[in-house]
């Protein structure tokens, strides 16, 4: 796309649609926390999320719903609709996941989102600056994740221990390897759309949710292992 531009100005525009990409996936990270911190000191939202199995199993499907629709109707919608749609996605996010404030210690959720953070930042670092072609990691992560939803719904109804054990450690392996690997997918889309275009905006936010998912399953599964229950 950038073949008639110097390379000092193809670096320019993608470093614009990279910053960017990271922008909206931090304020939809904000969005999450606060809307989490919101809800445990709410007895009405408390109430009616988790008063009844069907208001958080009713929150999770609208939030699969959501992901869904964004990736198979982004072309077809505008960039401030999926803006939007990412937005809500995040908040009701934060209140499903506010049952992690519930369980788990406020000093073990901070710790285990700076360790979550931290090895975030090196795996999209490392995506980001390796010569290495990634592109191997792809159908092994897909087919890796695929398997760990599939272990993670049986262990719901069999309830085995080293199972949980295996989904956990097999979790954080796969969202650290998908980190590095949505990265460099990131930055080889950033060569291919102008950032402030209608496109551009869309894929920015495209990469930013896939960011954002890497980094809040990789929180949750190290949650598990770092965090104390209350």
């Amino acid at each position: 796309m950038y073949t008639q531009l110097t390379a000092d100005q193809v670096k320019t525009l993608q470093t614009s649609f990279i910053n960017k990409v990271y922008a909206w996936m931090c304020l939809a990270l904000t969005v999450t926390g606060f809307v989490a911190l919101r809800t445990v000191t709410s007895e009405t939202l408390l109430s009616l999320i988790f008063g009844s199995q069907f208001g958080l199993i009713g929150l999770i499907i609208v939030e699969l719903g959501i992901v869904f629709w964004m990736v198979s109707n982004i072309d077809r919608m505008s960039s401030n609709m999926a803006i939007g749609l990412f937005l809500l996605y995040s908040a009701l996010n934060g209140l499903t996941l506010s049952v992690l404030l519930l369980v788990y210690t406020s000093a073990s959720v901070a710790t285990t989102f700076f360790i979550t953070a931290g090895t975030f930042g090196v795996m999209s670092a490392y995506g980001y600056f390796t010569k290495k072609d990634l592109t191997s990691w792809g159908n092994l992560l897909f087919m890796a994740l695929i398997g760990l939803i599939i272990a993670s719904v049986v262990n719901i109804f069999w309830h085995n221990s080293g199972l949980y054990w295996i989904v956990t450690y097999a979790g954080v392996l796969i969202f650290v390897g998908l980190t590095a690997y949505d990265t460099q997918k990131i930055k080889q889309m950033s060569l291919e759309m102008d950032a402030e275009s209608e496109e551009g905006r869309k894929g920015a936010i495209m990469g930013a949710l896939r960011l954002y998912l890497d980094f809040i399953n990789m929180f949750i599964f190290l949650l598990r292992i770092f965090g104390q229950r209350r």
